[in-house]
């Protein structure tokens, strides 16, 4: 299974507009947390989303941009398909 880093950007988004992305975005399956191989959790920075399946980088764009065409907004998906990933300074998740 491949991992991907999508990146939706809502061209004169709002908050509310982000909000209703984020939702739609977890309806297609993306989450906008990653975990490190020692199983922490981490935020991703704001419009960014993981994913992971067996698809192509061209059909998890297509997909999440169903997800930001649903919020009424001209938008632009970026999709990277990860080998590896690394990060620093992303906020580490709490458990409640």
């Amino acid at each position: 299974m491949a991992n991907f880093t999508v990146r939706v950007e809502l061209h004169k988004g709002e908050w509310t507009d982000y909000e209703k992305l984020h939702g739609a975005m977890e309806q297609k399956g993306f989450s906008r947390q990653i975990v490190s191989d020692d199983g922490k959790a981490y935020h991703l920075p704001w419009a960014e989303y993981n994913g992971t399946g067996n698809l192509t980088s061209s059909q998890v764009r297509d997909i999440a941009r169903q997800a930001a065409d649903s919020t009424g907004k001209q938008n632009a998906v970026f999709v990277t398909e990860a080998v590896s990933r690394a990060w620093i300074g992303l906020n580490q998740l709490t458990t409640a």
